[in-house]
């Protein structure tokens, strides 16, 4: 068997439970946070471009 080979018999007949309720996952609302964020950016579409534009010449 070669490097990325694998054997497609492996592949048949898994079995996964979706319906498993198992509560060891990862709690994703531990951590809520309610709130906003606001961006000034000051700078035109153009300024920005011509900024990306020095970044690239730079390099």
């Amino acid at each position: 068997m070669g490097f990325g080979s694998y054997d497609e018999s492996e592949q048949d007949n898994q079995e996964y439970d979706a319906d498993l309720n198992d509560d060891s996952g990862v709690n994703t609302t531990e951590h809520d946070h309610d709130g906003s964020v606001d961006f000034e950016i000051g700078a035109s579409n153009d300024e920005l471009i011509d900024r990306l534009s020095d970044i690239k010449d730079e390099e």
